[in-house]
């Protein structure tokens, strides 16, 4: 191999020649697909040498963002896409009628559009320069990355239900060691009028959590971890006693107790719970995260990359989360390819611990994307050592549930 060659193979040597062709954004497109009950908004920048990247933004429950993504479209066509902060950081900036930017946090900024487009940028970033996503975010921690499932039993409350569940999961081909629900707040066959607007639970209903808890952790052994979904629905002293109800059944975390953004409440329930706190899937950029991790208002955060900002956002929230030894996990209710490319981010973060997805049950949406091995084995997505986040999107299947009025890449 001669010194030329040799210099040519680096991932230096195609910066530089990437940033001599200087590839400019020729455009950038939508489509939306329709699933059983949500829609998955994907996202495309291509480049003016036909480099593209693809990523997806939030779909359903998500409105508008469709709409905002092709707004911002004008002002990113003829830039170059390897500068992805500062893209990111002045999205849109000095356009008529706006100050400021949509990424600032005012109330002009489009989060969920902005954060679909970067991590499409991200994507198109490795493939021009032929190196995976994950090495140009600092490399990578780990080869796979775990995932969780929603997998429940139908009636905490029934042994037999429950173990007829730990029978399903611990067949399941996709090897899920991990599963998180949530609990109902009366027996299902018992309704005793509970006033659902207040954030208390009866006695009774506390009671019940901690039974069904201990039947599922009776039913599935200790080998799988179990997570408590909460929805933001309860008080302070309400989540301690929760906490207090599941903690026998050593949860891998309770999520989101409290309302969604910061107050005093969410460090007092860390400091009184055995039970490690989880949240963050609704908030947006470092600020959004710094007083939860500074006031260590939780113990594992818990983003929505199509929520905090993208790939680049969201790891400066995970290394200032770090200096204060909070992990991290990820919120996910994407597609296949939205779970996809978070493994691959979070490969690129150290103190990392699981990944959430709706996918993994065999049905179309494990087929979106065209891969070289299983999607999901033994419960792990494995690292990509391709390009980008090394993936396409496989055409028959993306048609074939295309979203009404929808065209194939708009």
């Amino acid at each position: 191999m001669t010194r030329r060659s040799l210099l040519s193979a680096t991932p230096f040597f195609r910066l530089a020649a990437a940033e001599r062709n200087q590839i400019r954004i020729r455009d950038i497109r939508t489509m939306t697909l329709q699933g059983p009950s949500r829609t998955y908004l994907l996202v495309k920048v291509i480049a003016d040498d036909g480099t593209y990247g693809i990523a997806e933004a939030y779909g359903t429950p998500g409105v508008g963002v469709k709409e905002q993504i092709l707004a911002i479209r004008p002002s990113l066509i003829g830039k170059d896409p390897l500068q992805i902060d500062a893209i990111y950081t002045t999205l849109d900036e000095h356009a008529r009628d706006l100050s400021g930017t949509r990424t600032d946090g005012s109330a002009h900024n489009l989060m969920r559009a902005a954060s679909g487009i970067e991590m499409a940028l991200w994507d198109l970033a490795g493939k021009a320069l032929g190196v995976p996503t994950s090495t140009l975010l600092g490399g990578r921690f780990r080869q796979r990355v775990r995932v969780y499932d929603h997998a429940a039993p139908r009636n905490l409350l029934d042994k037999a239900s429950c173990r007829e569940w730990a029978q399903k999961v611990k067949a399941d081909p996709a090897g899920f060691t991990a599963h998180k629900f949530g609990f109902p707040h009366t027996n299902p066959d018992e309704d005793r009028g509970r006033d659902p607007a207040n954030r208390q639970l009866s006695t009774r209903e506390l009671i019940q959590i901690r039974q069904g808890f201990e039947n599922c952790r009776e039913a599935i052994g200790w080998e799988h971890d179990l997570m408590v979904h909460c929805h933001w629905e309860y008080d302070l002293r309400t989540a301690l006693q929760i906490a207090e109800a599941v903690e026998p059944i050593k949860p891998l975390w309770l999520e989101d107790p409290l309302q969604v953004e910061y107050s005093e409440s969410w460090t007092r329930l860390c400091e009184g719970s055995r039970v490690p706190i989880c949240t963050g899937e609704n908030l947006a950029r470092r600020q959004g995260f710094r007083d939860f991790i500074v006031h260590r208002g939780c113990d594992i955060l818990h983003p929505d990359l199509r929520n905090s900002g993208g790939f680049l956002e969201t790891k400066r929230i995970a290394d200032m989360a770090d200096a204060f030894g909070l992990p991290m996990a990820n919120h996910n209710t994407g597609s296949q390819l939205h779970t996809w490319a978070t493994c691959q981010w979070a490969a690129s973060v150290r103190d990392y611990t699981t990944c959430e997805t709706i996918t993994g049950t065999g049905n179309w949406m494990d087929k979106l994307l065209v891969l070289d091995g299983p999607y999901i084995k033994d419960g792990f997505v494995q690292v990509t050592a391709k390009a980008g986040l090394g993936v396409d999107l496989n055409p028959d299947v993306a048609r074939a549930h295309l979203a009404a009025g929808e065209n194939w890449w708009g």
